[in-house]
């Protein structure tokens, strides 16, 4: 069975692609996340480390975090991919989904330390994506969105159908993807057919940052299914 690790945000995208990955026969080894070089949050979705760690254990998946800056994201990317490949990982899995300038980077980067990239969703309609990522018994929340598209109202927001529905209501006056997948808004995943236990979020509060805002989750209980 190949063995291979997930690029791994929290999120919806990165979840789907880890579920597929799994019923498609891969081996998933690690969960892999690149945070801040003062390792408080993650790179992409700004969630603090704890709260991944936190989802790792639901997921029962281990968790490695590479801190890193913007400058040396992509050489510190491949220190962890070398790690990988001496432990016996062939692969990587990528939740990208039609965005062709994050593809090159991943196949190039794979490609020069040898490690073959996988990407589930590539191509596919990303209203299938949020569809099939529902139907498959997933709970996800919104954690970030941009603040010029989506406003503080949608953070805590569950990933539905009525979700959905409002958001391809707004695509029709707003340029807004419905994956999110230019950064529009970020999730993170608390339930579904991958995890063990279930991860519930208690204290939560809004923050302005970056032209951002974020749900910053101040704690978390993980419960039996």
């Amino acid at each position: 069975m190949n063995q291979v690790f997930v690029s791994w945000s929290g999120g919806k995208d990165s979840c789907l692609a880890c579920y597929r990955a799994i019923a498609g026969g891969l081996k998933v080894r690690y969960l892999a996340n690149m945070v801040t070089e003062d390792g408080t949050r993650s790179r992409t979705h700004g969630l603090s480390v704890q709260v991944l760690q936190a989802q790792s254990q639901a997921i029962g998946i281990p968790l490695v975090q590479r801190r890193t800056t913007w400058n040396g994201y992509e050489a510190e990317f491949k220190k962890m991919l070398r790690a990988f490949k001496q432990e016996g990982i062939e692969g990587g899995i990528f939740g990208d989904i039609d965005i062709a300038g994050h593809r090159e980077w991943v196949e190039r980067v794979c490609g020069e330390e040898n490690i073959t990239p996988h990407l589930p969703l590539w191509g596919e309609e990303q209203g299938e994506i949020l569809r099939d990522f529902i139907a498959s018994g997933f709970k996800a929340i919104v954690v970030a969105t941009k603040a010029d598209v989506l406003g503080e109202e949608w953070l805590g927001r569950r990933i539905d159908l009525d979700f959905i529905d409002q958001l391809s209501e707004l695509k029709k006056t707003k340029d807004i993807t419905l994956c999110g997948e230019a950064g529009e808004y970020h999730t993170i995943v608390v339930d579904g057919p991958l995890f063990q236990k279930r991860m519930e979020i208690g204290e939560t509060r809004k923050v302005l940052r970056d032209k951002h805002w974020f749900l910053e989750i101040l704690s978390t209980d993980l419960r039996a299914k």
